[in-house]
């Protein structure tokens, strides 16, 4: 066992920093705005140095005002953390083996698109790394960090759902191109890529219900038909006919199908 615990960041679905064997507290959603601020750009950056750090998280504000907002958040982060942030010249970076999810979700990202070819790595991603980074901050450096992680989940997720059904392991593909849907219900690709699964699985008629859906959606949001790539996909299934499940009675010499009905030559008497 380890003496000292690995502590963990989480910013997926909200800001959270747990430091085993520390009063929970601590590290939780009672830290200071800033101090959350400093941990969660130091997890999105790549060795800022003070003086990036400072201007990034407090723009508005004299340089000078700045670094001494920075030297205070440092100073309270080490009283709730200590040892979390190092500090090597003018560059700030978090402690060797403290576990971010951002980071893993990166790692699993970059590993679905371009896999070693491992099978036993293929896999959707658990449901913590599924949610928004940050949501409810809006600075610019999370704002740009949060779209690109959302479109980097959902090629991954694609990929990861394309790479399943090839291996025939279709329910597991669903999963994963439905939390392709569920994330950006209006995008294209992530609808083809579930049509896709239940054509791989012969299911045609969820195949074509599965593209009505998507085509209903975006003609009431936007006024845009399916692309031709979509269209495809569905264009050599029949559509379904509806079938009795029994024969009605009708008048004699009458015949009820689901085609238009035929006078039976039998039935008629001459005149």
């Amino acid at each position: 066992m380890d003496r000292f615990p690995t502590p963990r960041v989480t910013l997926l679905d909200g800001f959270h920093l747990d430091v085993p064997g520390r009063d929970r507290r601590s590290t939780g959603d009672e830290l200071p705005r800033g101090v959350q601020r400093l941990v969660a750009h130091l997890c999105l950056s790549h060795r800022p140095t003070r003086t990036a750090t400072a201007g990034q998280l407090w723009p508005d504000v004299p340089e000078d005002h700045a670094h001494g907002s920075l030297r205070s958040a440092l100073w309270r982060l080490n009283k709730a953390a200590p040892g979390l942030v190092e500090v090597s010249g003018c560059a700030l970076r978090l402690a060797g083996g403290v576990r971010v999810d951002v980071w893993e979700l990166d790692d699993w990202a970059q590993r679905a698109i371009a896999p070693p070819g491992g099978a036993d790595e293929v896999a959707v991603p658990d449901a913590t790394l599924l949610g928004d980074l940050l949501p409810g901050w809006y600075d610019d450096w999370v704002l740009l960090e949060r779209e690109r992680l959302r479109q980097l989940r959902m090629q991954a997720l694609e990929a990861v759902a394309a790479r399943l059904a090839f291996l025939g392991r279709h329910c597991e593909a669903l999963e994963a191109a439905y939390a392709a849907v569920r994330a950006d219900p209006l995008r294209e690709s992530a609808h083809r890529t579930v049509v896709r699964v239940h054509l791989a699985q012969g299911n045609l008629a969820e195949a074509l219900r599965a593209y009505d859906l998507f085509r209903t959606m975006v003609e009431d949001e936007l006024g845009v038909s399916p692309t031709e790539q979509m269209t495809r996909l569905v264009q050599d299934i029949p559509r379904l006919r509806r079938t009795p499940s029994r024969e009605y009675p009708a008048p004699r010499g009458i015949v009820i199908s689901t085609a238009t009905a035929i006078p039976s030559r039998a039935g008629r008497r001459p005149i």
